[in-house]
């Protein structure tokens, strides 16, 4: 028989047992043990009498406490079990994991091993913008990061109060325990956002283990034990059997099981409960219980993983039974061998080594195994919203033109997990009661984006479109807050969530008392409730003051939720996206207002058509490419930016954006005609050879190679609605293409007006050294040139859209004289190349806009709605920005061959440039205003 200390309670080692079983019964389900989480409680306040005990016993014994074989101990006890457990759970994910949440477990092993994995969750936990993603492995590490973090405190508080106060020692750690205990709890009523996870909120529970052990009796006098035993025992019960999710915890309510486990330890292994607790079986488990909690919960993880979906409560009780021989097998051959190895003990720092070594390992293989998946998942830097593909803004397809076969799917899980809107601190945390004065843009006129993260999630379209018309955007957004007037419980802040209450009736406040907006755009997560008559009245709450206001109102309805983790699936499944599909069914929830909008005085425009096509079971997680959701229910910002055409066609039809006759169409071509057919000659002239009448500047001043023809093998329809200008070289290498202007020169923008030229085209799809030498470009000339083609550059020049080598795309203003000026000739005053991934081969709208009705007059660039370029008439001498600006321009279309400005970015024409790949233009449309 083995040697048992007198200060052995047989009774502690079976409530161990009790803590154990409660927290397995939780974790798998089982009906009735909602409350089982309490065990963790249990095991703090066994921890805290049992810890403090021994530091006493100590104390008494020797007069000194040696810190370094204490922590020796527990290093030698705990973290080989603790780094066998990390170490199988890193291999074992990347095994059984997908990569995007391969690299974020190996992260957990990392926290877990350097017992800080409580603030790992605590920041996933409290950041609603990382709301979504599957449970960790790990998740259950929290409570041994928080008992380490506890005791690197309390070891030496009691080593201090040892060496002042030796005759008076317990009651000197008496007062720590109460000063602390009085603190944490304090501190846990009001930091309720973390205060399950922080140790500081959960060290009164080791601190009331720590009274326990001081007081001056062993136990109750049986008498007073039998009936505070039975009081614990069924505190602890009530608080297993009643407690569920919707507790708030721990504050209050977790004072029952804490105060319960207390009074059963007090009550002494000589009442019945002690008698009870002492027998083989509990004690036996008790035993067990370390390495049962180690183990039990990577194995329900990692089964459901597998499965690929939520397991019944009956399965998970197999599998937690299941992780008993794993846990036994670890106590047998792990724990109790180097506990009880005297070699090991001999010396603090051979303990102390070996724990280093148990947390060194899965470290090592955290890291080795993150490395390579984070090389697997591909790009990590943010998306560029300019290089994303152009948005249909009608019709069944999610983009304006076809999808390369071998395109990736953007943005990659990585980035999509990071591609939230570029709104700053204006979608505001479910601490905060009011928002910061968030405008964006110098409008005089303004939208008004209000509500949750799905009112925010589509920022950048609401900003585009309000962009394009010169108004300001306003957003009043925030997290996890339903705009309907419902009392709900914010899950980041563990209670009930007062602070949306008072940021909604301040939002409401501030719109009422502002100027009136030209547009108020609702959105709002549509399953806060599904009680249809509460979410309506709630809704009229909101939206009569917002009526009043008198501005029109448009409800977006709510998008698909899918309910997991898209970019993690994605992450596993990119050359077959359809596997992280999700069903219809879950995903669209009805949607009250949106059936009843006109009767609420509000318009509703809905995207799920093309969010989840058709009427199948199922929503796609990426269509043509792009990944369209950034966790379990946002949108990413590349799909918003994509869907902004579509919203936009949704907002003028329901009649918001004002009047048609505010910009007025001077000129528009869709190059409707047949296959091979010229484009229209009413609209459009052709600009032949290598220079104009007379040779002012041969080689077109470029020093470009090709010959401009009229021939339809050059320029022509393509019968499908696009224009194609096609670079073709003969047999004897000379290169011909085509150059098209509108016959029109007057296009301008009125006195105090503006004017807005764009088009949406394809540049061609070639690239790398296929691509030398092309030159795609959209642009506009001084009409006053076509009078003998003279006064360059001082006549103007708008380079709307220029391209070289398959690289990215510029904007540029030209004036003044030729060389220096104004405008810093021959350069321009440029944008610089912007990076647009995908831009050669998929069709973008590219705009500029002549603005005089600011002060100072403005040109600005835009792809696809985002403006990247400005000139102001401030930068430019008064008389050259007339002659330049003011005047009639006209348009061109041209693709060049080689040239001063591919052979400056280092893609000159070569012998490898390949023929035949045509730039396809969409339309053409100059609008003016004013």
């Amino acid at each position: 028989m083995r040697n048992t200390p007198a200060h052995f309670r047989p009774d502690v080692e079976g409530l161990r047992a009790v803590a154990v079983l409660a927290v397995l019964g939780f974790h798998a389900a089982v009906p009735g043990l909602a409350g089982g989480f309490v065990g963790v409680d249990v095991f703090f306040v066994i921890s805290g009498y049992l810890i403090t005990g021994l530091l006493l016993r100590e104390a008494g014994a020797t007069g000194r406490i040696r810190l370094t074989e204490f922590f020796a101990r527990r290093a030698r006890r705990l973290l080989p079990s603790a780094g066998l457990v990390l170490a199988a759970v890193a291999v074992a994910g990347a095994v059984l994991t997908v990569p995007l949440r391969r690299a974020d477990l190996e992260r957990d092993v990392l926290a877990a091993a350097l017992s800080a994995a409580n603030w790992r969750f605590v920041a996933q936990q409290t950041d609603y913008l990382a709301a979504g993603r599957e449970q960790s492995p790990l998740l259950h590490f929290w409570s041994l990061a928080v008992e380490e973090q506890f005791y690197l405190l309390w070891a030496p508080l009691v080593l201090l109060a040892a060496w002042l106060l030796r005759r008076r020692l317990r009651a000197g750690v008496a007062a720590l325990a109460l000063a602390v205990g009085l603190g944490s709890f304090a501190l846990s009523l009001q930091w309720t956002s973390a205060a399950y996870l922080a140790t500081p909120t959960r060290a009164w529970q080791f601190a009331a283990g720590a009274l326990v052990a001081v007081l001056p009796w062993r136990e109750l006098p049986r008498l007073l034990g039998e009936p505070v035993a039975w009081l614990g025992t069924a505190a602890l019960g009530w608080a297993v059997l009643r407690y569920d999710s919707g507790t708030p915890y721990p504050g209050w309510a977790a004072l029952l099981p804490t105060l319960g486990t207390a009074a059963v330890i007090l009550a002494g292994p000589r009442a019945s409960v002690g008698r009870l607790l002492a027998l083989r079986a509990p004690r036996a488990l008790g035993r067990l219980s370390y390495q049962l909690y180690l183990w039990h919960w990577p194995v329900l993880v990692f089964a459901e993983a597998w499965y690929g979906g939520t397991l019944g409560w009956p399965v998970k009780v197999a599998l937690t039974a299941a992780a008993a021989l794993p846990a036994a097998a670890a106590l047998h051959w792990v724990e109790q061998p180097l506990r009880r190895n005297v070699v090991v003990a001999e010396l603090p720092r051979r303990g102390l080594s070996l724990g280093v070594t148990a947390v060194a390992v899965p470290v090592l293989l955290a890291l080795l195994v993150g490395s390579g998946t984070l090389r697997l998942l591909g790009p990590a830097g943010p998306v560029d919203p300019a290089g994303l593909p152009a948005g249909a803004a009608s019709g069944p397809s999610l983009l304006a033109g076809p999808v390369p076969d071998r395109a990736p799917i953007v943005p990659g899980p990585v980035q999509a997990r990071q591609d939230f809107p570029p709104d700053g601190a204006c979608e505001v945390p479910p601490e905060a009661e009011t928002s910061p004065p968030c405008r964006f843009g110098s409008g005089t006129d303004r939208v008004v984006l209000l509500g949750d993260s799905h009112a925010g999630q589509w920022f950048s379209a609401v900003l585009g479109i309000a962009a394009q018309r010169h108004w300001a955007l306003e957003e009043l957004v925030k997290q996890g807050c339903p705009l309907p007037k419902l009392t709900v419980t914010n899950p980041q802040l563990g209670r009930e969530y007062r602070e949306c209450d008072t940021w909604r009736a301040d939002a409401l406040e501030r719109l009422k008392n502002g100027p009136k907006p030209k547009l108020i755009v609702v959105a709002a997560l549509n399953r806060y409730t599904a009680d249809r008559e509460q979410l309506m009245r709630g809704w009229e709450e909101t939206l009569a003051p917002l009526r009043e206001i008198g501005a029109p109102i448009v409800y977006l309805r709510d998008t698909p939720v899918p309910g997991r983790d898209v970019p993690a699936c994605v992450s596993g499944h990119q050359e077959e996206p359809a596997a992280c599909e999700f069903p219809r069914a879950e995903a669209l929830w009805p949607d009250p207002l949106a059936d009843a909008a006109a009767a609420s005085g509000v318009r509703t425009v809905d995207l799920t058509p093309v969010l989840c096509p058709g009427n199948g079971r199922s929503c796609p997680a990426v269509r043509e490419k792009v990944l369209l959701y950034r966790d379990d229910a946002h949108l990413t910002n590349a799909a918003v930016v994509v869907l902004a055409p579509r919203l936009e066609r949704l907002l003028a039809e329901a009649g918001v954006l004002g009047s048609a006759t505010e910009w007025t169409t001077a000129f528009r071509d869709d190059f409707d005609g047949a296959a091979g057919s010229r484009p229209s000659a009413d609209r459009w002239q052709y600009a032949l050879g290598t220079c104009y009448p007379g040779c002012p500047a041969a080689q077109w001043g470029t020093g470009e190679v090709e010959t401009m023809t009229d021939s339809t093998a050059n320029v022509r329809l393509d019968g499908r609605g696009a224009l194609e200008i096609v670079p073709t070289r003969d047999a004897a290498g000379r290169w011909n293409s085509g150059r098209l202007e509108s016959r029109r020169a007057d296009l301008a923008a009125p006195a105090g007006g503006a004017m807005r030229i764009e088009a949406t085209l394809a540049l061609p799809q070639v690239e790398g050294a296929a691509a030398g030498g092309y030159w795609p470009a959209f642009w506009t000339l001084g009409g006053a040139l076509r009078n003998g083609f003279t006064g360059w550059p001082g006549v103007g020049e708008l380079d709307v859209l220029e391209s070289v080598g398959g690289r990215g795309v510029f904007g540029t203003a030209h004036c003044g004289t030729a060389v220096g000026g104004p405008c810093q000739e021959p350069a321009g005053l440029g944008s610089g190349e912007q990076t647009c991934e995908g831009c050669w081969g998929a069709f973008h709208t590219y705009a500029v806009e002549v603005d005089r009705s600011t002060a100072p007059e403005q040109v600005r660039w835009y792809v696809d709605g985002r403006e990247y370029h400005r000139v102001t008439a401030d930068r430019i001498d008064p008389a050259a920005w007339d002659r330049a600006v003011h005047g009639g321009m006209f348009l061109i279309l041209d693709v060049a061959m080689g040239g001063a400005l591919p052979d400056a970015y280092g893609t000159p024409l070569t012998a490898a440039t390949v023929p035949g790949h045509p730039m396809r233009v969409d339309s053409v449309e100059v609008r003016t205003r004013g």
